[in-house]
């Protein structure tokens, strides 16, 4: 099948189809020729209905990553007096960030065999699925090591359900243009900020009128009820918003636009599907396998944006190795805080700045397009490693911090957000850009498949920051991180 599109105008490099539609079937022997011809208009700032529904999809990408990290004291609390309390949440973050970087690449190499749509909306059901499953854990009370198995597996199948969403997501803000990619990632930080504020009122409910003395010892309280209603509220709004989000994604998917733009990739699925008389409800997890050509492309395009591709992961990289596996060690020096409610507003501090991080991006001017700048400011961030470890983190033995001030560590947490927000948008927006990435010399090919890929990147980013939190906890505890 071969798909032309004639395209008059583009929006920083990636065309924007709008408006209207023609499609002329022409059969030709055994072929069929879809000739597509689009008009396009070139919008600043987009269709706002669509950025609102990828806003939305943004978010999902990372709700369920979200809802879990936070859900901390919860899952600690019911892992009290076990060996799983100390190290959970390295193990989180590795367990989550494993399978997302397993399940991405599988999703990124068998992209063209998929509906993208499709593949979304199997992906946020999947999750809404978990997520109740999870809800329904705060009305019970497992013993520890269940319970931590539980949300092992859990985790993992919840960031497989958000690797494939990512990947469909990717792919079709990347094809939208810039406008569309940088609503996807400021709803991505959007999702972080509202759990964040959510556990904030709701720790604040709980400790008022108590003292910070009693939990000297535990972030949480004795009977974990406090924790166990904030996780109920987290998963319990999660769970309907993943719903609202399903309708979003079925009215996207059922616009002419969207048919239009996402046209080259539905239609190459169905003229596989149609030439192999396989089934169309086939399942998430295509057995098809990449041809050849397409695994040629995968690899040129992950050669030529190599710089944008390292930055995104290495932003990430930097991030969680210390956010939030070390982070949530780190206690207030302030006699009179409560520890659960400094842990609830440092979620909120570093979540508020990632958002406004990826806001700034939406200004043209406060733009990079140069992919060694932006390469230079991600290695830069690798100094709020040892800026953290300077806080006060919680030792076996007694250790009198070097920045021994509250005001001080939330302001490290606000840059630490900040920069990871903007600098990762700038590799997001900038790997897929036909007008201002030269290295993909105008392929338009390129553009989804450069998306996936920085996608991708981005995923590796977190594995490693979540495998090396536990080298970082090594060096705090000097012990075994696995264990104690």
């Amino acid at each position: 099948m071969e798909i032309r599109t004639t395209a008059t105008d583009s929006h920083m490099g990636v065309a924007v189809y709008r408006i209207s539609t023609e499609e002329v079937g022409q059969d030709v022997g055994d072929e069929i020729v879809l000739v597509t011809q689009v008009s396009h208009s070139q919008d600043v700032h987009g269709d706002t209905r669509i950025r609102w529904v990828y806003f939305m999809l943004g978010a999902a990408t990372l709700l369920s990553w979200n809802a879990l990290i936070n859900a901390n004291p919860f899952f600690i609390s019911r892992l009290s007096g076990s060996p799983w309390k100390a190290p959970f949440s390295s193990y989180l973050s590795s367990d989550y960030t494993a399978s997302n970087l397993i399940t991405l690449g599988y999703a990124i190499v068998t992209s063209k065999q998929s509906s993208p749509s499709r593949r979304g909306f199997w992906s946020t059901a999947l999750t809404f699925a978990i997520v109740a499953a999870l809800f329904m854990t705060t009305f019970i009370h497992p013993s520890p090591t269940p319970f931590f198995y539980f949300i092992m597996i859990s985790a993992f199948c919840m960031s497989g359900a958000a690797a494939y969403l990512s990947n469909s997501v990717f792919a079709g803000a990347a094809l939208f243009g810039a406008p569309y990619m940088q609503s996807m990632m400021s709803g991505q930080a959007a999702v972080a900020v509202a759990v964040s504020g959510v556990q904030v009122i709701s720790s604040a409910i709980s400790v008022w009128g108590t003292t910070p003395l009693a939990p000297v010892i535990s972030d949480t309280d004795r009977d974990g009820k406090a924790e166990e209603a904030s996780a109920r509220i987290f998963f319990g709004v999660s769970a309907l918003y993943m719903i609202a989000t399903l309708l979003a994604y079925r009215w996207l998917a059922s616009l002419q636009v969207y048919r239009t733009t996402m046209g080259a990739l539905e239609d190459n699925l169905k003229a596989r599907v149609a030439s192999d008389e396989a089934d169309e409800r086939q399942a998430l997890l295509t057995p098809a396998l990449p041809s050849p050509a397409e695994g040629s492309q995968i690899l040129r395009v992950l050669k030529t944006n190599f710089i944008y591709n390292f930055a995104v992961g290495y932003v990430f990289t930097v991030t969680l190795a210390v956010y939030p596996a070390i982070t949530v060690s780190i206690k207030p020096t302030n006699p009179n805080t409560h520890p659960l409610l400094f842990s609830a507003v440092h979620f909120l501090m570093f979540s508020s700045g990632d958002l406004l991080g990826r806001h700034l991006c939406s200004f043209p001017r406060l733009i990079i397009w140069s992919a060694r700048r932006i390469l230079a400011l991600a290695l830069f961030r690798t100094l709020f490693i040892p800026a953290f470890l300077l806080c006060n983190v919680e030792h076996p033995f007694p250790v009198t911090p070097f920045i021994n001030s509250d005001v001080v560590y939330m302001l490290l947490l606000c840059a630490l957000g900040i920069s990871n927000g903007y600098v990762s948008t700038l590799c997001m927006l900038g790997a897929p850009s036909l007008e201002h990435n030269r290295r993909l010399r105008g392929r338009q090919e390129d553009v989804d498949v450069a998306g996936t890929i920085a996608g991708f990147c981005l995923i590796v980013g977190l594995t490693a920051g979540g495998f090396g939190s536990f080298g970082v906890r090594a060096v705090i505890c000097n012990c075994n991180p696995f264990a104690s």
